[in-house]
């Protein structure tokens, strides 16, 4: 079976309760919930909740919702403790709570990429990478090599060819062995410093396959990615309405 898990922590560090902050009427999370849900490819997705405020704000959608512990470092040890309770998960994916524009499609790709046995762990980066970007810590970035493995994830990039660099997508696939290795190896002291858990799998010698892309990732980290997502958002509903008043 192959499945997404949403980890949804309440708390937040730089945006407290952003899975909560309302987008065009709904919490941002259930944006993600419903455009996770139209991956072709994924049989299941299990929200995993910390809080029951959580599971309060969202008594009016019909998630799958798993309550987990709140003293997960990772998003990925979270997803864990929920996989541990699906023995029939086989591949899962680790989608974002803070992605609400995700597509569908680019969970479908990611999923793809385990059609390749050699692959344990899985991530998306894009093409559409800005200057504006390179220079904004909250903008990871993902070093690629020639085959397709990455190389290196930093926040701020000094001294790196451009060329091999691409902008990360915070979606992470994993075989059920990978990500119980994965997380039974403890955060790194990279990963601590620079909060970017991939950093665990290559401090410890672990491949990680990158599917490139040219999706334009809008994830909230602050109150200006909130506004701008609730802008377009709310673009597209008003373009939406205009073509059913043509049809």
């Amino acid at each position: 079976m192959k499945i997404g898990v949403v980890p949804a922590r309440l708390d937040s560090t730089r945006l407290p309760s952003k899975i909560l902050a309302k987008l065009n009427g709904k919490p941002m999370v259930a944006h993600v919930m419903e455009r996770a849900s139209m991956a072709r490819n994924l049989e299941k997705v299990v929200l995993a909740v910390d809080s029951e405020k959580t599971i309060n704000a969202l008594k009016e959608f019909d998630f799958e919702m798993v309550m987990t512990s709140p003293d997960h470092v990772s998003g990925t040890d979270r997803i864990a403790e929920v996989v541990k309770e699906i023995p029939e998960a086989e591949v899962i994916i680790n989608i974002q709570g803070d992605e609400p524009l995700i597509e569908p499609d680019v969970i479908d790709s990611l999923v793809d990429s385990f059609e390749d046995d050699s692959v344990g762990i899985s991530t998306v980066v894009s093409s559409k990478l800005t200057v504006s970007d390179l220079l904004n810590p909250n903008v990871v970035k993902a070093i690629v090599d020639e085959n397709q493995n990455a190389i290196e994830f930093k926040r701020n990039i000094f001294d790196l060819e451009i060329g091999g660099v691409y902008r990360h997508i915070g979606l992470y696939g994993f075989r059920r062995e990978s990500l119980f290795h994965f997380t039974s190896l403890g955060p790194s002291e990279r990963e601590l410093d620079s909060r970017l858990e991939q950093l665990r799998a290559l401090d410890n010698g672990i491949s990680i396959r990158v599917t490139v892309t040219n999706y334009e990732s809008f994830s909230v980290d602050t109150e200006s990615d909130l506004d701008n997502v609730n802008r377009i958002m709310e673009e597209a509903s008003i373009v939406s309405d205009k073509d059913n008043e043509k049809d």
